[in-house]
């Protein structure tokens, strides 16, 4: 299923990098300030290697002695290489995906054979407890101002860890209850030496945790992996059922056990070959304003106050390296992780809603805010049903504001195709469905409200039945004989004048 290594660090991903001439060194002095993200931005745009800025320049106009990484994830083929996958294997890897989550009934003896993948990848999801750890060689004095962190765009509030893997879990849970971790991407404000402001949105898993302790009024204990192996960065990325832990979905994404160790200050179990823990505790009420900063839809995100994290300890590898992302209007790392999620999750999709053959969420709107569906119609109403299954069954189309649905003739990723269909097969009176205050991302400032906002569906597909009383057009189409014959008298001529 893979034909690549197992990555157990971040270290590891890097030298496979370097051995395949993607691994690029800057001894330049860039500044944290701005500049660093023109030169992340510029490297995503021409699909370049991953860059080690080896001078990042921060306050007083000195170096920095922990080199930057970023662009990691720049290309897709990165993207999937941190899955160990070829990208022509990732299509593969999510069939695989989507049998471990609802396999079929064994039939027989041979065929429970056939099934030892699957199990290996199921034991895969349970870690490894390790007493000591790479991420805790070092004992670093408590002060964030020795780690380069950027500033990105020029009305950012401050320096913002864009690459944490933050994990937490509920009260009531114990150290060793790791079905109930919660790993998540959120941003974090450095505020100060030894504070952290936390913007995670209310329906994550890292704000629901937080409820909880706050209820039970206790403080909450907080780690954040920076520099963790690919898998857990793409696991804390991918949106997952809300039953499924990131940190042991990690272990099947990265085909090998995840590796863990307990935290110096707090009782959580933390990534073992992370390259910089940072630990502490979110207490009950103790909030400040975040932002502005950029974000992905290209726009500064308000000033609103979210949790703060209090340092209790920061440990960290011999000579770390610093892992930092930019987060803007697409093309940006997100937009180029969520294009291989998408083919991944298609066979989860499909295994939900079978009618569908195809689906696209386009990375210029924001990797999640618009979808373009293909399905293999049979009945009146079907592309009605399909938008309303989306938008009701899979949790990670709740923020999808518009979806197009498409005949299996239409190729949903490319915008000449869907723009013809819905030139050609759609009415808009008949056609529109219009949903009014639905669950919407409260950063999405079009809508009227925050957190609510109206969805809009566009059946694009050919009407049959009831939904028309019209005889539908035909599509025109070449004789494949004549229209090779053609390419061959074309190709011959053309070809010598040329």
């Amino acid at each position: 299923m893979r034909s690549l290594p197992t990555f157990i660090d971040l270290r590891a991903f890097l030298a496979w990098t370097k051995e395949k001439g993607d691994f690029l060194c800057l001894p330049d002095k860039i500044n944290l300030q701005h500049e660093m993200t023109a030169v992340q931005m510029a490297a995503l745009r021409a699909k370049g290697p991953v860059l080690r800025f080896d001078a990042a320049i921060g306050a007083e106009n000195t170096a920095s002695a922990m080199p930057v990484i970023g662009n990691l994830f720049g290309t897709s083929e990165r993207v999937a290489a941190g899955l160990g996958l070829a990208l022509d294997e990732v299509p593969a890897f999510g069939d695989f995906l989507a049998a471990l989550r609802s396999p079929p009934l064994v039939d027989g003896m041979r065929d429970a054979l056939s099934r030892w993948p699957m199990l290996k990848a199921a034991l895969t999801t349970r870690p490894k407890l390790l007493r000591t750890a790479p991420v805790q060689e070092i004992d670093a004095p408590i002060d964030m101002h020795m780690i380069p962190v950027q500033t990105p765009w020029p009305e950012d509030a401050g320096p913002l860890i864009t690459w944490p893997v933050v994990i937490t879990r509920p009260y009531g849970t114990t150290l060793d209850s790791l079905a109930q971790y919660n790993l998540g991407g959120y941003r974090a404000q450095v505020i100060g030496a030894d504070r952290l402001i936390l913007r995670w949105l209310a329906h994550r898993g890292g704000a629901a945790h937080a409820r909880s302790w706050a209820q039970a009024g206790a403080p909450m204990p907080v780690a954040i992996a920076l520099g963790a192996d690919p898998a857990t960065l793409l696991s804390a990325a991918r949106p997952l059922p809300e039953n499924i832990s990131e940190l042991m979905f990690s272990g099947v994404l990265r085909g090998a056990r995840t590796q863990l160790v307990p935290a110096r200050s707090v009782p959580l179990l933390v990534p073992a070959h992370a390259e910089i823990m940072i630990e502490g505790w979110v207490h009950p009420n103790d909030f400040a304003p975040e932002g502005p900063f950029g974000d992905h839809t290209g726009y500064y995100n308000s000033v609103e106050n979210f949790p703060v994290l209090r340092i209790s300890a920061i440990t960290h590898r011999r000579n770390p390296l610093y892992l930092s992302t930019v987060t803007g209007r697409p093309p940006d790392e997100p937009s180029v992780i969520g294009e291989v999620f998408n083919t991944l999750a298609l066979p989860v999709i499909r295994a939900q809603i079978p009618e569908i053959r195809d689906l696209w969420l386009p990375p210029a709107a924001c990797s999640y805010r618009m979808a373009v569906v293909q399905i293999s119609k049979r009945y009146p109403g079907q592309a009605k049903r399909v938008m309303m299954a989306l938008w009701g069954m899979l949790a990670q189309f709740s923020y999808t504001k518009t979806i197009i649905v498409v005949d299996e003739d239409i190729d949903p990723r490319n915008w000449d195709d869907v723009a013809w269909a819905m030139a050609t097969r759609m009415d808009p009176s008949r056609d529109v469905t219009v949903l009014e205050n639905t669950p919407m991302d409260y950063l999405d400032f079009s809508s009227p409200r925050d957190g609510l906002a109206g969805k809009l569906g566009i059946d694009a597909t050919n009407k049959i039945g009831a939904e028309t009383t019209r005889e539908w057009g035909r599509v025109m189409a070449i004789d494949p004989e004549h229209e090779a014959r053609a390419t061959e008298l074309i190709a011959r001529y053309l070809g010598g004048a040329r």
